[in-house]
């Protein structure tokens, strides 16, 4: 039944908020981009602080142990960004239209879904396929690695990656479109990218078995995931100089991430 319920929930985080984040690209909720942002940084902040962490914390693990785990988990999250912020510069430092789009896509792919700065076809669309498709494999662990530890876990794990990689996914597409105009074709190609996060799963669960002593930091590195793609990618995009109610709106959607962390939660703990 764990693995159903991890198959189950890898494809709905992965391929699930592809098709999401199509609608919210090509369809007429694209204008509600930010208030998704919100949502996404609070349920990401509650799933990590609030559930995923105190579980890791009640086992027999040192508490030592998971700060320094959560710390270098950080850490590493930060480098990864690093990383992918270089190779999109390197690759295409001899196109500077190109290069300012690529520059532009990282800063928005967890934003609005707005681009600028190229009108003409991109080089690296299967680059970014190939990033995505890497990212896709380790949220599929850290679903398994919930699952395993407590299947109320794994559901509020598999709607917080699928809320974080909604608008990443939306900049993916956008980038896509960027090198064709069929809208279908990119939808394919992402969502096959997002099918990886089920294979994640499955390597997860058995990784897990294994190592059920390791459990703990499995938990503390998604939540370093999390708490990083909250703080490092989506709030920054949400500081931004605002009117009193968009300020007042925007609060409110971040309390609506917690709440529905939290009702998610108490509903799957009740059954």
């Amino acid at each position: 039944m764990t693995l159903l319920a991890i198959l189950l929930g890898t494809l709905t985080a992965g391929i699930g908020s592809v098709w999401l984040a199509a609608l919210l690209s090509f369809g007429a909720l694209a204008r509600h981009t930010r208030h998704m942002l919100s949502m996404a940084a609070g349920a990401l902040l509650a799933t990590a602080f609030m559930h995923l962490l105190p579980e890791a914390f009640e086992s027999q693990a040192s508490a030592h142990d998971l700060f320094v785990g959560l710390l270098v988990g950080l850490v590493f999250f930060f480098l990864l960004d690093k990383a992918e912020l270089w190779h999109h510069g390197h690759e295409h430092h001899h196109g500077d239209a190109d290069s300012d789009y690529l520059g532009h896509k990282h800063t928005h792919a967890h934003g609005t879904g707005h681009l600028h700065g190229a009108e003409r076809p991109i080089a690296g669309t299967w680059a970014v396929l190939a990033g995505d498709s890497v990212h896709c494999f380790g949220d599929g662990i850290l679903i398994a690695s919930a699952f395993v530890a407590d299947p109320r876990l794994g559901i509020i794990a598999s709607l917080a990656v699928l809320a974080h990689e909604v608008p990443h996914h939306m900049g993916d597409l956008i980038v896509l479109r960027a090198g064709s105009s069929n809208r279908r074709a990119a939808l394919i190609k992402v969502s096959m990218a997002g099918s990886v996060t089920a294979i994640g799963g499955l390597a997860g669960f058995w990784l897990v078995e294994l190592l059920q002593d390791y459990l703990p930091f499995f938990l503390v590195a998604a939540s370093s995931s999390f708490v990083y793609v909250a703080l490092a990618d989506l709030i920054p995009q949400l500081q931004t100089r605002l009117s009193a109610r968009e300020t007042i709106a925007q609060i409110c959607w971040l309390l609506c991430g917690i709440a529905l962390v939290t009702v998610v939660s108490g509903l799957a703990h009740g059954h």
